[in-house]
């Protein structure tokens, strides 16, 4: 007897809908006899022991029949154990353990036990929206997943906790009340910080830049000694952002969900991710990658911060693959089978010492580094990575009078204040423009820098000074416009002036300094 059931495979950030076919022969076998077909991979093909055991805990014996499932379409590649329960009601059907011949109406997805419960999976906000897409009414999940699941309006979510629940939800239509979640409000709930701007003591000019930064989306790059305070600074960078759009929320749940590194029970990212990998980590962890990609540290940054500490401890190849990512908002993973698109838009904010020994042009510690040490220190970053980082900033030792200080400093509520006002005026500019989708200063491309940032003649007068005198590049002369629009938003003044020229020249002294 045949049996269909629905379910979803997961590829990329999108989800595409899994017919799952059960034929049973009827005749009894001496061994096991259980095939799935369909390009499964090593997790769905183990399926078979997990659903067995399941059934038969459930008290459902089933006999050593041949059993053959296939999962359509067969030239897609399947992975996952999400496809659990689908078989496991597929092989109760097939013996007539369902009223129902089939279940066009419904998907399932959930990985079971070896008792019969049902544990979450990947994905499952993705299959949401496939499920909605393709027009399917209802969608069961695993309850640790129906939070995200019921994220999306148009399908009824059914949590589940066993199999044994979604037997009796298929035969009677009842004793699972389907899930429903106000999406604003979880995600107001969800937007809390633990740490605030106003932890930091002394840093005021790098907290100014930290602010411009996060008013443009512009890249950041600090150099400072040991202790100076740079992780601490790049931690309470989100907490200055904007806050999350649903639309946002929507989309970084997506990918976190896909990557299995979603809270457990939590329905959405109420804040924007901070993500800082460790300077061992590999190119395919950075970016993506995998035999079926999964997306990276780059993805998983998105629509918020990515932070590299001690840039030059990384490996060079590492680096220089996140050059596309940082031009294009994007990644790219082509395999033999697939060519998948991540979404990769996020600031990258990196911290380095001037040198190995971290006191090169430190006022109170001695440099014990050579100068072709520091050269060669320096040299581990590229000028392509650098060409696309906008703000570089010293971020000098804190002395003793700014750690006591009994000033308050400012928290974090009131300077994300000022950069949501920049960011609303850069929106309504970028409206004339909306073929090229810029959302903030840091994606103007040159055409944008000449029609959106005039100078008068002192302002000229100003950069053409700054950049004979300090030997500045073309590429800065770019960068300097850009974050000098910035600092015009943050005033709300709408000609640049020449002292956002001359804000902006001092973020790229480094130039001069450590790469001349």
């Amino acid at each position: 007897m045949l049996y269909k059931t629905m379910s979803a495979a997961v590829y990329g950030i999108d989800a595409n809908i899994i017919e799952v076919e059960v034929d049973i022969s009827g005749i009894k076998t001496m061994e096991d006899q259980f095939h799935t077909v369909g390009l499964p991979d090593a997790a769905v093909r183990e399926s078979r022991d997990r659903v067995r055991s399941a059934l038969r805990n459930c008290g459902y014996d089933i006999p050593s029949t041949h059993i053959t499932v296939n999962l359509a379409p067969a030239d897609i590649k399947k992975e996952g154990s999400g496809f659990d329960l689908p078989m496991a009601l597929g092989i109760v059907g097939a013996y007539g353990g369902l009223n129902k011949k089939e279940v066009p109406d419904c998907l399932f997805v959930g990985e079971l036990s070896l008792d019969g419960g049902v544990r979450g999976v990947r994905g499952a906000l993705p299959i949401a929206i496939e499920a909605r897409g393709r027009k399917i009414p209802r969608l069961v999940v695993p309850e640790l997943n129906a939070r995200e699941a019921a994220m999306v309006s148009g399908v009824e979510v059914y949590p589940v906790k066993s199999l044994l629940d979604v037997i009796r939800f298929v035969n009677t239509g009842n004793g699972i009340v389907p899930l429903r979640v106000d999406g604003q409000t979880l995600l107001s709930e969800a937007a809390h910080y633990t740490v605030d701007f106003k932890d930091v003591r002394g840093q005021q000019t790098a907290k100014r830049a930290l602010e411009v930064a996060c008013a443009g989306g512009h890249n950041l790059l600090m150099i400072g000694p040991p202790g100076s305070g740079k992780t601490m600074l790049a931690k309470r960078m989100p907490t200055i952002l904007p806050p999350f759009t649903f639309e946002e929320a929507l989309e970084t749940t997506k990918i976190h969900s896909v990557a299995g590194v979603l809270d457990a029970g939590a329905g959405l990212v109420g804040v924007r991710p901070f993500r800082s990998p460790h300077h061992t980590i590999s190119d395919a962890g950075l970016i993506g990658g995998g035999a079926v990609p999964r997306p990276g540290e780059v993805s998983l940054s998105h629509n918020g911060v990515l932070f590299l500490d001690e840039l030059p401890e990384f490996p060079r190849n590492v680096l220089e693959v996140m050059r596309q990512p940082l031009e294009d908002g994007n990644v790219c993973i082509a395999r033999a089978a697939m060519s998948l698109t991540f979404p990769a838009r996020f600031m990258l904010v990196a911290a380095m010492n001037p040198c190995p020994c971290g006191y090169f042009n430190d006022r109170t510690r001695d440099c014990r580094c050579t100068q072709p040490i520091i050269q060669r220190y320096m040299s581990k970053i590229s000028g392509p990575l650098l060409d696309r980082i906008d703000i570089h900033i010293d971020v000098p030792a804190v002395n003793y009078k700014e750690i006591r200080s009994k000033s308050e400093p400012e928290n974090s509520a009131a300077v994300r204040e000022r950069v949501v006002r920049a960011r609303e005026a850069q929106l309504r500019r970028f409206a004339v423009t909306p073929r090229d989708k810029l959302y903030c200063n840091a994606q103007m491309a040159p055409r944008h820098i000449r029609t959106f940032c005039e100078l008068s003649a002192d302002c000229e007068r100003l950069l053409e000074r700054a950049m004979l005198q300090q030997s500045l590049t073309a590429r800065a002369h770019d960068r300097i416009l850009k974050v000098a629009r910035t600092i015009a938003d943050l005033e709300g003044v709408g000609g640049l002036e020449p002292k956002h020229i001359a804000e902006a020249i001092q973020y790229r002294t480094l130039d001069r300094t450590f790469w001349a």
